[in-house]
């Protein structure tokens, strides 16, 4: 993406210039210089120009005009990066929404919270928290054009800590998004053989003969590939850890390629995602439809859609179902206010909001069913193979005793690893199937990709509001962030480290995501203001946001993360936390509750994030900290105004009563 050329006149000194309108008179002599019109640049979403008939000379309002479309940074008078197209925006946010939240998070929770129970919280959810979240921080990326953090202190210089608890938890996210990477570079660079490694179970040799590996017979061969091969895991998280130095060098190269890709910030990343954002629905929609055809789909779809009604009452379920919003739209993070922070002022959001979240629920739901059907195929043979070896025993009302297809399909895969146990599954089924193998792990690969540019972007955006490295290269500060993570992530490459990704994955988000997501919600309706927001988009966008968005923002939203917040913190006191360990002479997983330490690791990741606001208001309010005052974004608020003809809002009772909004 070519950056947008440097104007030889600054918005600033337009608008100092602006005050003294005699200094911008052609006819004042020397001192009253003739100011040369920019050139207008390629910039999508402008409609204003002027042609050559201006002549070389032009008032400051017409100036202000040209450049509405630059993004002046604040600190150094140069211009922010933007995007080349609407196109380019569109796809960066289906990338980032788009991506393992929904072919790696979305089935393990359904799978653990019940099948259909889990799609009726997430539905609703999605409604009432997903979409106007989704449309909120576009449309504060958008008007304050900056990142988290710059754009939190414009708000208010007591919130800025809001957005370092984002730039806080993108960080600790991306510590274990990235292994994900890692484990399918593991599985991309085993699937240039034939056979598969997952496809047969190793033969261990004994004094006079050889018999297949037995921890794999009591698993199957994909479960085993996965628990033994690739992370060599062990009993418990309280295990010897060792160090597995197959993942810890994927690992490395995941954090690598990261680094290259991100290098030049939204110039390389925007053009990467026109491969990466569509390449992934291709091979799903192929998957899908082999799907379809294997033995027993029918009973995982079944399994998916069919709720048990009884988890609804389960505080975790919402709990779930609402983190899982955040994760799968990327919300609260951050990144969404960096990428729309790129963007020029009359960008009309609102369609982008809609055509990506209902993309990204549509997305989720039928990744469901690519991985529910495979896992009905899985279950239903192994419940066909327990009824002929115990001979159909059945009790007098013709219930099996010992073969329970629920207990079977709930067993067949679980936990952070379903989405590789269950594809690796279908994949042997296929003709060719290391061709399909290649082809379905790069495009986890680049998913992973897409979820890293826009959570790195988050924390790499929200340092450079804050000019803590002033001098440092972007590049430069980039490396040393992913350098960092991977030292960090090393925890990850161990035979506890499935443990360890397990205890960031359940606490170093869920809570912090969902009061970040609490407290934007109250400062942009109290103390932003409801109604100058409403304005603001008008100016941007032409018309004003709905009572529905209004509703949420204000009232829906924030009652909604209470009762669950709370309901959650209740269900943790009295029944505690738990994970899974992999029982290896079982052959699969068991729910054992987390050791003491690790709950005090758990606490220790949530205040990581959550601290920073409570902290940096403190600091602000005492001045304990000479902090630099930072000077707000340029907003051509006037010229936005006289384009669009725009008419003070009468406001209705209704407003005046619900809203607070004041003639």
């Amino acid at each position: 993406m070519e950056r947008p050329r440097r104007d030889k006149i600054e918005m600033g000194s337009l608008v100092e210039e602006s005050e003294s309108p005699d200094k911008l008179s052609p006819s004042g002599g020397e001192e009253h210089k003739s100011l040369q019109v920019p050139s207008a640049g390629p910039s999508y979403g402008s409609t204003l120009s002027i042609g050559p008939e201006a002549g070389p000379v032009a008032s400051t309002a017409n100036l202000l005009r040209i450049d509405l479309e630059k993004k002046i940074s604040r600190h150094t008078g140069e211009e922010r990066e933007s995007w080349d197209s609407r196109a380019e925006f569109l796809l960066s946010l289906v990338g980032y929404a788009v991506g393992l939240g929904n072919v790696w998070r979305f089935p393990y929770l359904t799978q653990k919270n019940g099948g259909g129970a889990f799609l009726i919280p997430y539905a609703v959810m999605l409604a009432i928290e997903g979409i106007p979240l989704f449309y909120l921080e576009l449309a504060i990326g958008q008007r304050l054009r900056k990142g988290s953090v710059g754009s939190w202190n414009q708000v208010s210089p007591y919130l800025q800590g809001l957005g370092l608890a984002s730039a806080a938890v993108s960080f600790n996210v991306a510590l274990y998004y990235n292994t994900i990477m890692a484990w399918c570079i593991i599985y991309l660079v085993q699937s240039f053989q034939s056979p598969l490694p997952w496809s047969e179970c190793p033969m261990v040799q004994m004094t006079n003969s050889s018999i297949k590996e037995p921890e794999c017979e009591r698993s199957g061969p994909t479960t085993y590939f996965w628990y033994r091969q690739t992370l060599n895991i062990a009993p418990s998280i309280e295990s010897v850890s060792l160090i597995n130095w197959k993942l810890a060098l994927s690992l490395l190269a995941a954090w690598i390629i990261v680094y290259l890709c991100m290098i030049k910030g939204i110039k390389s990343s925007g053009k990467v995602v026109y491969v990466t954002a569509t390449f992934p629905y291709l091979v799903l929609i192929i998957f899908f439809f082999r799907g379809i055809t294997l033995h027993g789909f029918e009973r995982g779809l079944e399994h998916l859609f069919v709720p048990e009604w009884g988890k609804l009452f389960e505080p975790e379920v919402w709990l779930d179902a609402a983190t899982q919003i955040f994760y799968s739209f990327g919300l609260a993070f951050g990144c969404l206010i960096a990428l729309s922070s790129y963007n020029p002022i009359r960008n009309n959001f609102v369609r982008e909001a809609l055509i990506v979240t209902i993309a990204d629920f549509f997305t989720s739901i039928f990744t469901a069913c690519v991985v529910f059907s495979i896992l009905g195929f899985k279950a239903t043979m192994a419940y066909e193979d327990c009824l002929a070896q115990v001979e159909n025993t059945t009790l007098e009302n013709g219930t099996n005793t010992v073969c329970d297809f629920k207990t079977i399909i709930s067993e067949s895969g679980s936990g952070t690893g379903l989405a590789f146990i269950a594809f690796t599954e279908a994949i042997n089924q296929f003709p060719v199937a290391p061709l399909w193998s290649v082809l379905f792990f790069l495009m986890l690969f680049t998913l992973g990709l897409d979820s890293m540019f826009g959570t790195l972007e988050g924390a790499l955006t929200s340092i450079n509001d804050m000019m803590l490295f002033p001098k440092l290269r972007k590049e430069i500060l980039c490396g040393i962030v992913c350098l960092v993570s991977f030292l960090i992530s090393l925890c990850f490459a161990t035979s506890t480290g499935s443990y360890v990704f397990s205890l960031f994955d359940f606490f170093s988000a869920n809570i912090p995501l969902l009061i970040i997501a609490f407290l934007e919600f109250l400062a942009m309706s109290y103390i932003y203001g409801l109604q100058r927001l409403c304005n603001d988009i008008e100016l941007m966008i032409g018309s004003r946001p709905g009572y529905f968005w209004l509703l949420c923002w204000r009232f829906i939203g924030p009652i909604a993360m209470i009762v669950i917040f709370v309901a959650s913190l209740v269900e943790i006191f009295s029944q505690g936390v738990s994970y899974e360990v992999w029982n290896s002479f079982k052959g699969y997983t068991e729910v054992v509750p987390w050791p003491w330490w690790c709950q005090v690791i758990a606490v220790l990741l949530i205040l990581s994030s959550v601290l920073w606001i409570p902290v940096v208001a403190i600091v602000k309010y005492f001045r304990l900290i000479d902090w630099k005052e930072e000077v707000p974004a340029y907003f051509p608020e006037e010229e936005l105004a006289e384009e669009r003809q725009f008419q003070p809002h009468i406001n209705s009772k209704l407003e005046h009563i619900l809203f607070g909004f004041k003639d």
